[in-house]
């Protein structure tokens, strides 16, 4: 597998790691859409241009979104831009993309050109494995904004999905007073089981007032209108979902309340571990594949 021709194209320092690991484990990897400051491997390639970039690879890997706007290559660490379309229309097609976070528009786009692009952001060891990160970057984000230690808090995590889970974890082992909000009493069980204090949803609102800080992990709005009266003005809200997020960011604004949205914390907190687990991932992807 290691005689396959990897570019690297766009994305952030999660990124930039994963190629200098493709090229420490024997692959032959060139970069482009990195601005010149940017440190690889001196076995790492670097084309001059898209054409360049392209020719003779077999694998074009993205970051983690592929793209913001779907127009462009997500380059946050690049001054330039890269369209999507001059990408897709210099490919072969024999050549694969992937990519994390590919929208519709862009897979759309991608079977017009003819080109296979797969999501490694669709595999559950990647979002399993992400979670961790997310976690620790979000109670880091909680140690630096909260007055009180983590330890003895009374801490409220929305949702026992795999951030919930890896996040409840995390806060009890540092010794915060954990609770954690679910909708399914199989999850309530589990809850228990592990230690936690469980409150199902319908009851949550009596148990708001006590809380010190809450992390959402829920994609869609839980702390309604009708449930942000109850919350202390100086609890700390940390959410963690994917925009639009869980919370009603004019509506908590009008009751004082205070809060963070931590979006992609793992290529925040952690780049060099994120990059390790995308590549795994793309490299477990391939195996799959019997590429």
């Amino acid at each position: 597998m290691c005689n396959r021709k990897i570019l690297v194209l766009g994305g952030d320092m999660r990124i930039v790691t994963l190629a200098n690991s493709f090229y420490l484990d024997g692959y032959d990897v060139t970069a482009y859409g990195f601005s010149e400051e940017i440190e690889f491997e001196a076995g790492v390639g670097r084309a001059s241009s898209l054409t360049e970039a392209l020719s003779g690879r077999d694998i074009v890997v993205m970051g983690l979104p592929v793209t913001n706007d779907d127009i462009t290559v997500r380059t946050p660490l690049y001054n330039e831009k890269i369209y999507f379309y001059d990408v897709l229309k210099a490919m072969k097609k024999n050549q694969m993309l992937i990519g994390g976070k590919i929208t519709p528009k862009i897979k759309n786009l991608c079977k017009i050109y003819n080109i296979e692009a797969i999501d490694y952001f669709d595999r559950e060891e990647l979002t399993v494995l992400n979670a961790v990160p997310t976690a620790e970057g979000a109670i880091e984000i909680a140690m630096k904004m909260l007055p009180i230690t983590i330890h003895g808090s009374r801490s409220l995590v929305l949702g026992f999905g795999r951030i919930g889970k890896i996040l409840a974890k995390d806060l009890s082992a540092l010794g915060a007073q954990t609770y954690v909000e679910a909708r399914r009493f199989d999850d309530l069980s589990w809850i228990k089981a592990y230690g936690y204090h469980g409150i199902y949803l319908p009851q949550l609102k009596e148990q708001l007032p006590a809380f010190d800080v809450i992390y959402n992990t829920i994609p869609h709005q839980v702390l309604t209108e009708d449930l942000m009266k109850y919350i202390r003005k100086d609890c700390l809200i940390i959410d963690l979902a994917s925009l639009p997020g869980g919370i009603d960011d004019e509506k908590a604004a009008q009751y004082g309340l205070k809060v963070v949205h931590a979006l992609s914390l793992p290529g925040k907190a952690a780049p060099k571990t994120s990059g390790e687990i995308i590549g795994q991932t793309i490299l477990n992807i391939l195996a799959d594949m019997g590429v």
